[in-house]
C-alpha cells in the first residue's frame, strides 16, 4: 500500500471517528466506568469493537436507542437470537403470564412439554430432545454424548467454526477451547475432509458443523461436502451433529431441512427461546436416550435454568404462534431479495466486495468472490473494516462490525430500502478505498 493510499484510509477513518466520539460522549463515558469492573469493559467479547462501543438503553420493534438518544435501525438482531425484535408483544404477554404464576417452580412446567414437542416435529433429525442455557451448553452436551455413545475420543470440527464460548476455531485456536481431541479440517473441502475421516475413522466420535458457518461469514456448506460428511459418518460409525443455533431459523425445519440432509444430532440456540437464554440439543432416540433417567445407566444433565419457565414460555409463544413455517419461508425470502439488492448495488459501484449468506442471516465481505472457507478469504485492512463499520453506525444502520448481519421479523420494507441506499452512498463515497485495498 502506497503512503498517500494508507493517508487517504486514516484521513477518512479519522473524520468518522471525530464524528463518532462527537455524538456518543455518554456511550464513552459509560465504557470507561465499565473497564473499572470488567477487563476491557466486557462481559461479551463479540460487543467490543474500536473507538469503543455504543451502550444501548432500550429498543422497540426494529429500532434502538443509544444512551446519547442516537437511534439505529437494527438489523444485527442479536446476532440472530432476535429473531423476534424487541418487546414483541406476544413474546412479553407469554413472559408475564409466567411470571405471573411464578418463575422458579423446581418441577416440569407445562410449557417445556408442548415446546419440546413442537421443536421435534418441525426438525426432522430431532425424535427427543432435552433443553439447556445456550448453544455452549447444547455442543457440549452433544459431543459429550456422542463420545458416550461411540465410546471413541476424536471430534471433527472445521476451521473458521464457531460453536459457542470454548468452542472458537477462527484463525488461532482459542487456548481456552474446551479439552477435547479436535480433527480440525477445512470446510468446504470434499476430498480433504473425506481422507481425513477415513483415517481417523475408527477414533473419531463425532463430526461437530454448522452447515453454513455464521461468525465465520455467512459461508454456505456445500450440498456435495455435506453429503461427503453425511456419507463418511455413516461408513465409519460416527455422530454426524448439525449446529443449527444460527441457522434452523432458515426454514421451517433449518437448514437441514432445506438441504434435505438428516444429520444424527442438532443443537439449538439463539432465537428459540424468543430471547431469552436458550439452549436445546436433539437428536435419534437410541442417542438421547442416554439421558433417560429412568435407566439405571442414564447420564447425568443436569442444569437450574434448562427448563426456567420464562424462556419455555416465551420460546413456545414464538415458534408456535409468530415463527410458523410460513412465517419462515416468507422471511427468508425477504432476506434474500435484501442480500441481492445488496449485491447489486456493490456491482453497480464496480468494487471488489459481496454479501454472502442465506436468507435471513448475512455478512459482507471485502472481495468479489464468497469464500468457501477461511483460507480462501481476503486479508482486509482492518482500518477499512473499522471505518465501513463506523459509518454505518453513523448513518443510524446497527450492524456488527465484521459486517454480520441478522434480519428480525419487525423489519419492514422501508428499513430494508433505507439501508440498501445507505449503503450505495457510503459506497459512493468510499468504493475508491475499497478498490485501492486490494
Amino acid at each position: 500500500m502506497t503512503d498517500q493510499k494508507k493517508l487517504d484510509i486514516d484521513t477518512a477513518l479519522g473524520i468518522a471517528v471525530a464524528h463518532y466520539r462527537q455524538k456518543t460522549p455518554k456511550s464513552r463515558a459509560h465504557y470507561d466506568q465499565a473497564c473499572d469492573a470488567m477487563p476491557g469493559g466486557n462481559t461479551r467479547t463479540v460487543l467490543h469493537y474500536d473507538p469503543y462501543p455504543v451502550t444501548i438503553s432500550k429498543g422497540a420493534g426494529c429500532i434502538v436507542w443509544d444512551l446519547d438518544g442516537n437511534q439505529y435501525t437494527d438489523f444485527l438482531g442479536e446476532y440472530s437470537a432476535g429473531l423476534y425484535g424487541h418487546s414483541n408483544p406476544a413474546i412479553a404477554e407469554a413472559v408475564v403470564g409466567a411470571l405471573d404464576q411464578g418463575i422458579v417452580l423446581c418441577a416440569p412446567n407445562r410449557y417445556e412439554t408442548e415446546l419440546a414437542g413442537l421443536l421435534c416435529k418441525r426438525f426432522p433429525s430431532c425424535e427427543r430432545l432435552r433443553f439447556c442455557n445456550s448453544g455452549t451448553e447444547a455442543n457440549l452436551m452433544a459431543v459429550s454424548a456422542a463420545k458416550v455413545y461411540t465410546g471413541r475420543n476424536k471430534i471433527v470440527v472445521f476451521d473458521g467454526a464457531y460453536h459457542g464460548g470454548v468452542f472458537y476455531f477462527a484463525g488461532h485456536h482459542s487456548p481456552a477451547n474446551a479439552p477435547f481431541e479436535f480433527l480440525i479440517g477445512e470446510f468446504n473441502n470434499v476430498e480433504k475432509s473425506a481422507a481425513m475421516i477415513q483415517n481417523h475413522g475408527a477414533d473419531i466420535a463425532a463430526i461437530l458443523i454448522e452447515p453454513m458457518q455464521g461468525a465465520g461469514g455467512c459461508i454456505p456448506g456445500e450440498p456435495e461436502f455435506l453429503r461427503t460428511l453425511r456419507e463418511s459418518a455413516d461408513r465409519h460409525g460416527i455422530v454426524l451433529i448439525f449446529d443449527e443455533v444460527m441457522t434452523s431459523r432458515l426454514a421451517p425445519g433449518g437448514l437441514q431441512e432445506k438441504l434435505n440432509l438428516t444429520p444424527d444430532m442438532t443443537t439449538f440456540g439463539k432465537y428459540l427461546g424468543g430471547g431469552l437464554s436458550f439452549g436445546a440439543f436433539g437428536g435419534r432416540q437410541d442417542i438421547m436416550d442416554l439421558f433417560d433417567p429412568r435407566r439405571v445407566d442414564a447420564l447425568p444433565h443436569a442444569g437450574t435454568f434448562n427448563n426456567n419457565v420464562l424462556t419455555m414460555a416465551a420460546g413456545l409463544a414464538g415458534l408456535r404462534d409468530i415463527y410458523t413455517p410460513e412465517r419462515a419461508i416468507s422471511h427468508n425470502r425477504l432476506g434474500d431479495e435484501f442480500r441481492n439488492n445488496l449485491n447489486r448495488v456493490i456491482a453497480e459501484h464496480d468494487v471488489p466486495m459481496t454479501v454472502s449468506g442465506i436468507g435471513s442471516l448475512m455478512c459482507i465481505h471485502f472481495q468479489s468472490e464468497t469464500p468457501r472457507c477461511t483460507n480462501d478469504s481476503v486479508k482486509v485492512d482492518p482500518r477499512l473494516s473499522t471505518l465501513f463499520h463506523l459509518e454505518m453506525l453513523l448513518a443510524g444502520l446497527y450492524i456488527a462490525d465484521r459486517g454480520y448481519m441478522s434480519l428480525s421479523l419487525a423489519l419492514e420494507k422501508e428499513d430494508y430500502e433505507t439501508f440498501v441506499s445507505g449503503f450505495d452512498h457510503l459506497l459512493s463515497r468510499h468504493g475508491g478505498l475499497v478498490r485501492e485495498s486490494q
